[in-house]
């Protein structure tokens, strides 16, 4: 038995390697990279709990904006300066986590096809977070808000928005009203937040399930973190601002603030260009770089029941029941939305008709794909004919390790969209008629499976926690489920070697050549 054959690109195998750094501190379920969007949500959370302690205590006037923020940190620096602090780091680390996100996001290709939805939602919220960001700075009025509002109003005055310079009400101290911080305190305290809570909720809306609160243990960890930073490097104000004169030292928070410095070499147009097409660009991505469009899932009314099982088990809602169409005795039938199908194939693992024990010529089911039937699942179930023993069936998924590139005697490799689309029935057909003398799956790694929860689904079905169950019949030890990163290949063949060598010591197992 040898490894050969292609291998994960060069931007996978990075990601992949940078991700495993953590797997040890973690584990694969719990590893931060498998749960950036999450992790940005539960970063909001923080702040908007900070931020309501300091709303207490802030005062929306010219005169008691920067010595309300002042008192707050240091009279208690206790309790409000690690707040503040705290609401500081939070709102970093939410635009770093997002930036991770949509990097991962890219490199994974998972922004193509019926994914467009949830790229193109994704980046107005970029600059939602971003201008959040920024009138949050605003409200301490220090010379960093001072900077900020300055350039600010020459960036907008650029734009067919107001009918007088928006930059003359910061000609001078006395020309910046109270009015101008309640006006800065409703938009950053309700008109905002309310943008951001339907922004999520617009780019999450084509997924089912979506996962939006990380584990636990990420969640008490990035708290920890973040109060231990709060309380080594406390967040402080500039020196009050004062329109008088300008800023010459300033500590720009750059995750937020980056536009600015832009400003003094180049004029506001060209800065307005430069982030219009940076952001067209993103959002112009699905269509600019689509890749390979498989075919969506196929309903065959004779095959189905209307029993819902791939309505729940789809990961992108693109199945519903509907009522009979074809007279049959059953009240349902399941339909397809081929532009939100995405050709996993989950739908095929979870219908109670794909069995390869069924003798329909040619095998049919109640819904799978036009590339990959049931029949040729069927089909694949065979040994290699060379006779040698234990005969492994090697099923992988195309996003985790590549299984064709393992080959050799007894071994047989099938590579599916994801090893959730392998019903419970094909295990039993495979060790039962198939001649093999035990299956092994290798999906991608745990919590991260490409098509969100494939891999989760068939661990279920095996574990008899999920329909349709893996009969009791089937002998769970002459089956394994990996589950890995694409890069793991050596891990995977060396499990293999030790799965082949386990099955060669079980009795019933006919005696062969080696592995």
């Amino acid at each position: 038995m040898k490894s050969t054959g292609r291998k994960p690109g060069l931007g996978i195998s990075l990601l992949a390697r940078l991700e495993l750094l953590l797997t040890p501190l973690f584990g694969s379920i719990r590893n931060p990279f498998h749960h950036l969007g999450a992790l940005v949500v539960y970063f909001f959370w923080i702040v908007l709990v900070s931020g309501i302690y300091l709303l207490i205590f802030y005062r929306t006037s010219l005169a008691g904006a920067f010595d309300s923020v002042e008192r707050l940190t240091h009279d208690q620096w206790f309790a409000g300066g690690v707040m503040r602090s705290l609401h500081r780091y939070a709102s970093d680390a939410a635009v770093l986590v997002m930036g991770g996100h949509l990097l991962r996001e890219f490199l994974r290709g998972r922004f193509r096809g019926v994914r467009w939805y949830s790229w193109f939602t994704g980046v107005p919220l970029l600059w939602i977070v971003i201008v959040f960001g920024i009138t949050g700075y605003w409200m301490v009025w220090d010379q960093l808000a001072q900077f900020v509002a300055v350039g600010s109003a020459h960036l907008l005055d650029v734009l067919p928005v107001f009918s007088d310079p928006m930059v003359r009400s910061f000609l001078t101290n006395e020309s910046v009203s109270d009015r101008f911080f309640t006006l800065i305190a409703f938009i950053h305290l309700i008109g905002l937040p309310i943008v951001l809570v339907l922004g999520i909720w617009f780019h999450v809306l084509r997924i089912r399930l979506p996962r939006i609160n990380p584990p636990r243990t990420l969640m008490a960890g990035s708290l920890i973190g973040l109060l231990i930073l709060s309380l080594l490097v406390p967040a402080e104000s500039h020196p009050p601002a004062d329109l008088m004169i300008v800023p010459q030292s300033l500590a720009l928070d750059w995750l937020y603030l980056a536009v600015y410095p832009l400003l003094d070499h180049f004029p506001e147009r060209s800065v307005w260009a430069a982030l219009a097409g940076f952001s067209l660009l993103l959002a112009a991505l699905p269509w600019l770089w689509p890749g390979r469009r498989p075919a969506a899932a196929q309903v065959h009314l004779s095959d189905c029941t209307g029993c819902g099982y791939c309505v729940e088990d789809c990961p992108y809602g693109a199945i519903d029941l509907v009522p009979r169409t074809d007279g049959r005795k059953y009240e349902s039938e399941a339909k397809v939305t081929a532009d939100l199908c995405v050709a996993c194939g989950i739908c095929t693992g979870s219908c109670p008709s794909s069995s390869p024990f069924r003798r329909h010529e040619p095998l049919t089911t109640g819904i799978d794909l036009p590339a990959l039937t049931m029949q040729d699942i069927k089909q694949a179930i065979h040994t290699d004919g060379s006779g040698t023993h234990p005969a492994v069936l090697l099923v992988g998924c195309e996003h985790g390790v590549p299984v064709k590139r393992f080959s050799g005697p007894g071994l047989t490799t099938m590579s599916l969209p994801c090893v959730g689309m392998l019903p419970p029935a094909a295990i039993d057909y495979a060790l039962r008629v198939g001649g093999f003398d035990g299956v092994m799956l290798g999906g991608c790694a745990a919590g991260d499976c490409f098509h969100r929860y494939g891999d989760r689904w068939t661990r279920d079905r095996i574990r008899r926690a999920r329909p349709p169950l893996l009969r009791a019949r089937v002998p769970r030890d002459r089956i394994l489920m990996r589950r890995l990163k694409a890069t793991e290949h050596k891990r995977l063949f060396s499990q293999l070697k030790a799965f082949r060598h386990r099955l060669r010591q079980m009795p019933g197992t006919e005696p062969g050549g080696d592995s």
